[in-house]
């Protein structure tokens, strides 16, 4: 088998370096190489191994570039050649070269999560009509394709025959594998685990979900952090800087206090070789890529390294209650039979009447009457009031009409007891929808509904008050339903009746008392909420083009836990940076000290260089196995 040539590069510069240490120690200890073989035998190292760096460093001198790392290895290449310690020029660059594969490997490992994601959808697929494998780029949408079992799903679409478990975890970062039948929809880059399917296209090979987050995620690796934008800035001063202080090392001694030149040279060389900021610069990208790439491996598509330092330094969260802390489905909560009617008839005979409306209640109806055992009645002559009620004929209880609706609905029709109306009244203070039941004699019964909380939803917000994080809904369901989820999670601070531009400007107040405030969505309604928060995370954005497009972070699916750990991963991650830096920042300190006060060796400052970039980088790396340990 053949290395790739990058390998085959790092096994020669490897021994290259081991070679040269080898030369500097027995050097030390007193066996050098014969003269005049040693300056021709350490010159072909330093070109051999350095030779972009000489000539970057020869280039920034004629450009007049002082910020450029280069130059700093070139002066301390030459001077040591001047002062005949030759095995020191070689150590110098080599390790130098060695300390930039080392960020190199680095790089491309705390990317690795990402690049992941490219080798995931397949290149091909089998289309039914021509029966034969076509490149994805080639298909249309509408076109019919097939998937085998253990193959990868190649395009956005939905399904038209065949049942299968589908792994979703490339694209939500969810565990389990999905049921998947005809009608619903499956993305590009996810397993069919079990059954042979049929898909018909809805989208090209562009535009799918997978290619949006793959898009996406390289643009936020791409996006710098504030952090790494001072850094860099930092840099570019800080290298002309650190050759001033050089020749001042050398001049002051040698000039004015008369001093050996040749000592306070190799003083002033240690200097520039210690004081080169790759640990420093390195740093940051390094725990940026890694935390990017740890949280989309988790379905959390974060848009750059500036909203990771956000997330660190948030003060307060405001929440969306649909489809963010509740699944946005309700649920019967509530069965009130009244009038001598029981359980099964009035659950039945709803449920026959609201078989066919498509509308979220008449289904939640349907779904509790099958859950408790009760087959809906079949029913006949449905007439449907839009947005009040409808009416329907049961054939199995020989009512002559079932009235189903709202209460004001069926008080055009009959008469309402006063037990009836209490009963909506105390289901209203709960924040629950009534639908109220008449078989055309009065009231039959009352049914009451509320949205279905999410079963992670309570802990994940026990885990962010944790945090001491300010929470707050902002709903735009009527407040006392906001009210009663509020209640539920442990929620204080609800807003209820707002309108997307009322979420927005409930932002701004918040931003304005707060400071770093987050607003947690579905991404459409929320969408002037989220451009307006200081970050803007998407619930459930898994096929949600507007989600994906419009949040800082899209959660590719429902799980409210994953923002806990996003915060404990990016306050990690800060304090990863924080931590390297300083060590990095001290070493230097140390022996531009030494080299200050005339006791500085530059086989140390050297050694102690690389190992700062090694320590820094494998530490950043750490980052991708950060784990959600609660969960």
């Amino acid at each position: 088998m053949k290395l790739p040539i990058k390998d085959k590069k790092f096994i020669f510069l490897f021994f290259a370096v081991t070679f040269v240490i080898v030369l500097e120690i027995l050097s030390l200890l007193g066996i050098d190489i014969p003269m005049p073989y040693s300056p021709i035998v350490f010159t072909f190292f330093i070109f051999g191994i350095g030779h972009e760096v000489l000539l970057n460093g020869v280039k920034a001198i004629f450009k007049l570039k002082f910020s450029s790392i280069n130059l700093l290895m070139t002066i301390a290449v030459v001077a040591a050649f001047y002062l005949g310690e030759y095995p020191e020029a070689a150590v110098v660059i080599v390790l130098y070269v060695l300390g930039e594969r080392l960020e190199d490997i680095g790089l491309d490992n705390s990317k690795s999560a990402l690049d992941e994601l490219i080798h995931k959808v397949p290149k091909s697929a089998f289309v039914k009509l021509e029966q034969l494998n076509i490149p994805i780029d080639k298909i249309t949408i509408g076109t019919t394709i097939q998937v085998k079992p253990g193959e990868m799903i190649p395009l956005d679409g939905k399904i038209i025959t065949g049942d299968t478990l589908i792994d979703e975890a490339s694209i939500t970062g969810e565990p389990l594998a999905k049921d998947k039948h005809p009608g619903d929809i499956v993305f590009a880059g996810t397993l069919n685990q079990h059954g042979f399917i049929e898909i018909r296209t809805t989208k090209l090979s562009t535009d799918t979900t997978f290619s949006k987050i793959i898009q996406l995620t390289f643009e936020a690796s791409a996006s710098k952090s504030e952090t790494q934008k001072f850094i860099q800035t930092f840099s570019q001063y800080y290298t002309p800087t650190v050759i001033g202080l050089a020749f001042f090392v050398l001049i002051v001694p040698v000039f004015i206090l008369h001093l050996d030149f040749d000592h306070w040279l190799k003083q002033a060389i240690t200097l520039l070789v210690i004081a080169c900021p790759c640990a420093l610069v390195i740093s940051t990208p390094v725990a940026i890529y890694a935390a990017i790439g740890n949280a989309s491996a988790k379905g959390i598509l974060v848009k750059g390294g500036k909203y990771i330092e956000a997330m660190a330094n948030l003060k307060a969260i405001a929440l969306d209650k649909t489809r963010t802390i509740t699944y946005g489905n309700p649920i019967v909560t509530d069965v009130f039979p009244l009038n001598g009617t029981s359980r099964e008839e009035l659950l039945a005979c709803t449920a026959g009447t609201e078989l066919l409306s498509e509308h979220p209640l008449a289904q939640a109806i349907v779904t509790a009457s099958i859950k408790e055992g009760f087959e809906p009645h079949q029913a006949e002559g449905l007439i449907s009031h839009l947005g009040k009620g409808a009416i329907a004929t049961c054939l199995v209880c020989k009512k002559e009409s079932v009235f189903v609706g709202k209460l004001d609905f069926i008080k055009k029709y009959h008469e309402v007891p006063e037990e009836a109306e209490k009963i909506v009244q105390q289901l209203a203070t709960e924040g629950k929808t009534s639908v109220v039941i008449s078989f055309g004699d009065g009231v039959a019964g009352i049914i009451g509904l509320t949205d279905e909380i999410k079963p992670d939803s309570i802990k994940a917000i026990k885990q962010l008050q944790a945090m001491n994080l300010e929470l707050i809904i902002l709903s735009g369901d009527n407040k006392k339903a906001a009210y009663n989820v509020a209640k539920q999670v442990g929620i204080e601070k609800i807003y209820g009746d707002l309108l997307p531009e009322d979420k927005s400007n409930n932002i701004k107040e918040l931003i304005h008392q707060f400071g770093d405030v987050a607003m947690v969505g579905d991404g459409i309604n929320d969408a002037p909420a989220l451009a307006q928060s200081t970050v803007g995370i998407a619930m459930g954005a898994a096929g949600s083009d507007t989600a994906i497009e419009t949040a800082n972070i899209a959660l590719l699916n429902d799980n409210l836990s994953l923002i806990p750990f996003l915060i404990r991963l990016s306050k990690r991650t800060l304090n990863r940076i924080k931590i390297n830096t300083i060590g990095a920042i001290s070493v230097k300190i140390f022996f531009i000290t030494l080299a200050f006060l005339g006791y500085s060796n530059l086989v140390f400052a050297i050694a102690a260089d690389v190992g700062v970039t090694l320590i820094v980088i494998l530490s950043s790396l750490s980052l991708m196995n950060f784990e959600n340990v609660d969960q």
